[in-house]
């Protein structure tokens, strides 16, 4: 046990500093804190020169708040809970494997070290993107995982904040699901896991956006802002009655196993779920309202 508090605060101390080192020093470029304020206003000088709602305000419905679980969630939910949770579960599993003579390394189909660094990216974002999508899927039809991907549903006007919108939940469950088929194909640079992520933030700022665009043809293959308002559609069709426009990244997913839906121009549908009217419309509120509800369906 002691071995485990240990490792938490070191965690929790080498997060601290690293997150001091991003404020202080921006001149990496693959500094997260940076990088995020820097896509944040592209992305919003987009929404206020190309308007898909052109009665949306520029400062629309929940937009301080949704800033406020942008930075929350990018940064200050890794030095409470992420960073010691996710050391800490990856040293237990560690540990239990030792106890039948194993290690992960027993279970590695290949190593991504080997393949040329461009074919070693792609693999890495594919099975990340992959198996992010099917947890996506989980949180819709698992009713007490829906409860917690409510707080992302709730947004009632698009924009790209409300990309970060999630609740403190969402990301152990995808972490806890995505560790293993990642450490099964190999170990990967911090360079190659920073382009990975900061190309996902630019496709989920855009996709929540005000804006109306879908790329044309690459709409088949990456995730769009036209799409992706139909996830967040409050009417759900009968024949996919859990939810549509699953993917993060990429689209292909969606249209692979069928759950793509586009039925016509959405640019003013009613966005939400079943009942948001009476859901929080506070943080704090919204961080506490899986544990005092029951499951539901979606």
């Amino acid at each position: 046990m002691e071995k485990y508090l240990n490792l938490i605060k070191k965690a929790y101390s080498g997060y601290w500093n690293y997150l001091k080192h991003e404020v202080q020093f921006p001149s990496d470029w693959d500094n997260y804190f940076y990088g995020l304020i820097i896509i944040s206003l592209l992305v919003w000088g987009l929404e206020i020169l190309f308007p898909w709602r052109k009665n949306q305000s520029i400062f629309r419905k929940d937009f301080w708040l949704d800033t406020f679980y942008m930075f929350f969630n990018f940064f200050l939910l890794n030095l409470i809970i992420l960073i010691a949770l996710s050391n800490t579960a990856a040293q237990i599993l560690n540990d239990i494997l030792k106890l039948f003579g194993l290690t992960l390394s027993n279970f590695q189909l290949f190593d991504v070290n080997q393949l040329p660094a461009w074919l070693g990216l792609l693999v890495f974002f594919l099975v990340s993107d992959f198996v992010q999508w099917n947890t996506h899927r989980l949180l819709h039809r698992v009713p007490w995982l829906w409860n917690f991907h409510k707080v992302h549903h709730s947004v009632k006007e698009m924009g790209f904040a409300a990309h970060l919108r999630y609740h403190w939940m969402e990301p152990i469950v995808y972490k806890s699901l995505l560790y293993i088929p990642l450490a099964i194909i190999g170990n990967y640079s911090s360079k190659d896991v920073a382009f990975v992520y900061f190309f996902s933030i630019v496709i989920g700022h855009l996709n929540h956006a005000n804006l109306g665009w879908d790329y044309g043809v690459l709409k088949y293959i990456f995730n769009n802002p036209k799409m992706h308002i139909w996830h967040h559609a409050k009417a759900l069709p009968k024949h996919l009655k859990y939810g549509m426009n699953y993917g993060l990244t990429f689209s292909f997913w969606d249209y692979i196993f069928k759950t793509n839906y586009m039925p016509h121009n959405g640019k003013d549908i009613e966005l939400g779920f079943e009942g948001d009217e009476n859901f929080p419309k506070d943080f704090f509120k919204q961080e506490m309202y899986p544990a005092g509800t029951k499951p539901s369906k979606n």
